[in-house]
């Protein structure tokens, strides 16, 4: 049997970086940003009804992707930092930013060099959907949290397996995405 060769860490996370380079252009047009700028509700109701109320609250959005979950928190009353590790998304965050007129604050950084690149402790550190299976270091993505967040404050995360998204809420599978 032929074992399976693993990258460097380095040459892993670089492809990695360039794949969501790539593929941030492609999301921008089939995310349903104008349906999100038009003012649809953007974040799932279970993750509004489960963090509750953050007006006025500090939220650090950890691998934010082109910043779209975390307008949707601007929107909610949230002062937001959004963190990706892709210049494209980033860049795409601060122009989409900019074309909703809701202020956030887009910081490209990898999220394990991110206590070197940022000050500050939030009430809330948010994550969701598709984040946890490109960490390699889960212990260390941890200490991150724990660094940004305020005694008290919450770590909020959703995620799930991409299989969860073939099947309709009665378990039956469907070719109709079950979210945006």
């Amino acid at each position: 049997m032929t074992r399976r060769q693993s990258l460097p860490e380095e040459q892993a996370r670089a492809g990695n970086r360039k794949l969501w380079d790539e593929i941030t252009p492609v999301h921008l047009r089939s995310y349903g940003v104008e349906r999100f700028l038009a003012g649809e509700r953007w974040l799932p109701k279970e993750i509004l009804e489960e963090v509750g109320d953050v007006r006025g609250l500090s939220l650090l959005h950890l691998q934010c992707h082109f910043g779209l979950d975390s307008l949707a928190w601007v929107r909610q009353g949230t002062q937001v930092t959004g963190v990706d590790f892709s210049p494209i998304a980033i860049d795409s965050a601060r122009g989409l930013s900019r074309r909703a007129d809701l202020p956030a604050e887009f910081i490209c950084s990898d999220v394990y060099d991110l206590p070197g690149k940022l000050t500050g402790q939030f009430d809330l550190v948010f994550t969701s959907i598709g984040i946890l299976c490109w960490l390699n270091d889960l212990t260390a993505w941890a200490k991150v949290i724990a660094h940004f967040l305020k005694p008290g404050g919450v770590f909020y995360v959703m995620d799930g397996h991409p299989l969860l998204y073939t099947f309709d809420e009665e378990g039956r599978w469907t070719s109709t995405p079950l979210f945006p």
